[in-house]
């Protein structure tokens, strides 16, 4: 572990005020993290780093910056409760949702990196996550409905189950797009979805299916 990670996180949490983010309970998030246990020993040293980095199995934990700012779209649209994540990766942006809102649900395709991501969790005493494995495309139906879902991985289009696991008045944000992606933001109102396109973005492809 990295002796002075409290002060790189606070300096992280800083520099992503800086950058936009307002949202105190996401920045103290950010700043109580210790984000280099996500990576990797060889690139700890670039763990506090506002920037992407990868994590294996093609997969990469997603730039501080966009963690901090998706997670500050959903509690600026309401969302306090139930949230699911689509794609729980390393466990970073997991940690953070767990730190914002009071339940998580968290599915991941790659058996390995949920394995690594629990492991992850329950070190930092993190107990409002529930984690599955399984397709994201599917989402969580047996748990549905969700206040919020964020999808961590980009989709040509929002998949169908996804929306309709939203609850009414629910915010869904995900990456959309192959070549050139945007984060799309999506509220419900009954049976009525409104898309609204937030910034360019650049995620790993969501992709169907699971892996043992």
């Amino acid at each position: 572990m990295l002796a002075n990670y409290n002060r790189s996180a606070k300096a992280l949490s800083e520099l992503l005020q800086r950058e936009g983010v307002e949202d105190s309970q996401v920045l103290t998030a950010i700043a109580t993290i210790p984000r280099h246990i996500f990576v990797d020993d060889v690139l700890q040293h670039k763990a506090y780093q506002n920037t992407a980095l990868p994590i294996g199995q093609g997969q990469t934990i997603s730039q501080p910056y966009i963690v901090a700012r998706m997670t500050e779209l959903l509690r600026l649209a309401g969302v306090r409760n139930k949230v699911l994540e689509i794609g729980t990766g390393s466990g970073y942006q997991t940690a953070v949702l767990a730190k914002s809102f009071a339940k998580i649900y968290s599915v991941e395709r790659i058996k390995a990196l949920q394995w690594q991501a629990k492991r992850r969790l329950h070190q930092l005493d993190l107990y409002n996550v529930v984690m599955k494995h399984g397709d994201g495309w599917q989402g969580w139906q047996s748990q549905a409905p969700f206040d919020g879902i964020i999808v961590t991985a980009a989709a040509a289009n929002i998949p169908q189950e996804l929306l309709a696991q939203l609850a009414d008045g629910g915010v869904l944000l995900a990456p959309i797009g192959e070549q050139q992606q945007k984060l799309v933001m999506v509220i419900r109102n009954g049976e009525r979805f409104t898309e609204h396109v937030i910034a360019p973005v650049r995620f790993v492809p969501l992709i169907p299916g699971d892996i043992e």
